[in-house]
C-alpha cells in the first residue's frame, strides 16, 4: 500500500505534496550514499567493450526490449554480444548461466526472457563485472557485452550508456523517496543517448535522443508457443483478463486497449513471484499476460492463457551512433 501510495505521489501529483515533504531528509541521506557508492567503487574494465542499458528511474521502462533489440542490430553486424545481468528478484547473488529451462527463481525473470528471445549467452550475478567475466570464459568468441539494468552499478566500467525512458517521463523530477529517480536528471549529461519508449524526450540537459516504439506481436498459448492468434481472435470470446507485473502495467493494459481487447487488469508488482492463488480471477475467462510474466506462470493456470510478445522499433541511428563511439574506443 505503501509503494502504491509512493507511485501516485510521484507520477499523479507532478508536484510535492506536503507529506512528501516530510521525506526531504531522507533525499540528503539517499544522494550522500549515492556519492558514496560511485566513489568508493573499484570498477573492473573487462576485455570486451560494455554497452550498459538502464534507467535512472525506478520500476522498468523498456530496458528489456531496448537489450534484445541491440542484441539483435549487433549480430546483424557481425558482433558476438553476450548479456549480463543482476537477475533481480532471484535466490543467491551468486554467477550463473542462463539457459531456456533455467527456473525464474534461480536466474530472475528477465534473464531468462532474454536468454530464450536473443540466441546469445546470458550470465547473471550481482556483481555484473564477475558476470561478465565468467561469460566470456565460458564463450571466448563473444567480442561485446550488454548490460541490462546496470547504470548505477559503477563496478563495472563501460564503453556505452544508454537511458531509458517511458510515457511516465520523470515523475516529479525528484530523487527517491521524494520521487522516482535513482539519481538526479544532471546524470544524463554523462550518458551516450536516452531512449523514449512511447515518450518524446525532452529534458533540459540531454545527449541524442531516440523514439522507441513496441511493436505488439500475435499472442501465442502459454505452454505450446506453436499456437498463436491475433487479437481479432480474442473478440467476443467472453471474459478477458489482463495481468501484468512489470514496472509500468498500465503500458501493457493501453496495448491491449489499442487492439481493441476491453480487459479486466490486475497489476502486480514488478517481479511478482506469482502462485496459483493469484490467479484464480481468471477462471472464468481468458488471462492475457506479458512474456516477463509468462516465464513465470507456466504451469500456474488451468485456464486459456495467451501471451503477447513485442519488438522493439528504433531508428538505426542508434546503433551507428554506438557503433561510432566503439570504433573510437577500438583505435584509443
Amino acid at each position: 500500500m505503501l509503494a502504491r501510495w509512493l507511485q501516485r505521489q510521484w507520477f499523479d501529483q507532478r508536484r510535492l505534496t506536503p507529506a512528501l515533504w516530510l521525506l526531504l531528509p531522507l533525499v540528503w541521506i539517499y544522494g550522500l550514499l549515492r556519492t558514496l557508492n560511485r566513489r568508493l567503487a573499484r570498477t573492473r574494465r573487462l576485455p570486451v567493450p560494455v554497452i550498459v542499458v538502464g534507467n535512472i528511474i525506478v520500476g522498468g521502462a523498456g530496458k528489456t526490449p531496448l537489450t534484445l533489440w541491440l542484441a539483435q542490430q549487433l549480430k546483424a553486424r557481425g558482433w558476438r554480444p553476450g548479456i549480463i545481468s543482476r537477475g533481480y528478484g532471484r535466490s543467491g547473488d551468486g554467477v550463473i548461466a542462463v539457459h531456456a529451462d533455467s527456473l525464474p527463481s534461480e536466474v530472475g525473470d528477465e534473464p531468462l526472457l532474454l536468454a530464450r528471445r536473443s540466441g546469445v549467452p546470458v550470465h547473471v550475478g550481482r556483481q555484473r563485472a564477475d558476470a561478465g567475466a565468467a561469460l566470456l570464459a565460458a564463450h571466448p568468441d563473444v567480442d561485446i557485452l550488454l548490460c541490462d539494468d546496470g547504470l548505477q552499478h559503477h563496478a563495472l566500467a563501460r564503453d556505452v550508456e544508454l537511458v531509458v525512458f517511458d510515457a511516465r517521463g520523470a515523475g516529479n523530477g525528484w530523487c527517491l523517496p521524494l520521487g522516482p529517480l535513482r539519481e538526479p536528471l544532471t546524470r544524463l549529461a554523462t550518458v551516450d543517448a536516452v531512449v523514449g519508449n512511447g515518450f518524446q524526450v525532452d529534458f533540459p540537459v540531454a545527449p541524442p535522443t531516440f523514439s522507441m516504439h513496441l511493436q505488439a506481436g500475435r499472442f501465442y498459448r502459454l505452454g505450446d508457443p506453436q499456437q498463436t492468434c491475433a487479437a481479432d481472435d480474442l473478440r467476443g470470446r467472453g471474459r478477458l483478463h489482463a495481468l501484468a507485473g512489470i514496472g509500468n502495467p498500465a503500458r501493457f493494459f493501453q496495448t491491449l486497449k489499442t487492439l481493441g481487447l476491453a480487459c479486466e487488469n490486475h497489476p502486480f508488482p514488478d517481479h511478482h513471484c506469482y502462485t496459483p492463488a493469484d490467479l484464480t480471477f481468471a477462471s472464468d475467462g481468458i488471462l492475457l499476460m506479458t512474456e516477463k510474466d509468462a516465464v513465470k506462470c507456466a504451469g500456474l493456470t488451468t485456464g486459456e492463457t495467451w501471451v503477447l510478445p513485442v519488438e522493439a522499433e528504433l531508428s538505426p541511428a542508434l546503433i551507428e551512433l554506438i557503433l561510432e563511439k566503439l570504433r573510437g574506443r577500438q583505435t584509443a
